[in-house]
């Protein structure tokens, strides 16, 4: 037996869309089960999205702190976005974001790990990268709106990370899927064997 996610897609007997909002959406299907019954399956449909866990020389992850109004927290993140062109490279989206969000840029990217982040009620597929060797952004910061412009910034060495995670201090999904994935890969021979940062996502095919 290999352990290996694999694509798959059972028959779908009917769909619909009950709700379109700005950026996703909620569809209904009907799927045809492995006993040939049907079963009514209701899951937001989503774009996608790029995280980015910087880290700088001192071996710290830059954080941020922002709202969350779905589950009424400030949660400590690391730098996020949507997907919002179809077919976008997801590297150049990482770099956006990583700029937008704490005006910093970095030369060395690698693909850290690619996660669905709730795939029994959501198709968001998410790509974390790991950024290293940081620097300030050249030009003028990027003008935030809404929720963002409420963020407080820090750096945090990634062992207090980690044991703030287990600890169940901190709850982002990127955030925790991140950093524990930095540990496991430093743990096991280095972070030489992460896979380059262009490597095929088939969840969200882009182009190069």
């Amino acid at each position: 037996m290999t352990i290996k996610d694999t694509p798959e897609e059972w028959e779908i007997r009917a769909t619909e869309t009950p709700f379109t909002g700005n950026k996703t959406s909620v569809r209904t299907d009907d799927v045809v089960m492995p006993d040939g019954s049907v079963a009514r399956r209701d899951y937001q449909v989503h774009p996608g999205s790029v995280a980015v866990l910087a880290l700088d020389e001192e071996d710290r992850v830059l954080l941020i702190n922002q709202y969350r109004h779905p589950v009424r927290h400030k949660l400590w993140e690391i730098p996020a976005g949507l997907l919002d062109v179809p077919g976008e490279n997801p590297l150049h989206a990482a770099q956006r974001e990583l700029y937008e969000e704490a005006h910093v840029k970095a030369e060395d990217w690698r693909v850290l790990t690619d996660v669905y982040t709730s795939p029994g009620g959501c198709d968001e597929a998410v790509r974390i990268f790991l950024a290293r060797d940081l620097s300030e952004a050249e030009g003028e910061r990027f003008e935030t709106e809404h929720e963002e412009t409420d963020m407080e910034y820090a750096r945090v060495p990634v062992d207090e990370v980690v044991r703030l995670v287990l600890a169940g201090q901190l709850h982002n999904t990127c955030l925790v899927v991140g950093v524990l994935s930095l540990a496991a890969a430093g743990a096991s021979g280095g972070l030489a064997g992460l896979r380059p940062a262009l490597a095929p996502w088939p969840a969200r095919p882009f182009q190069e």
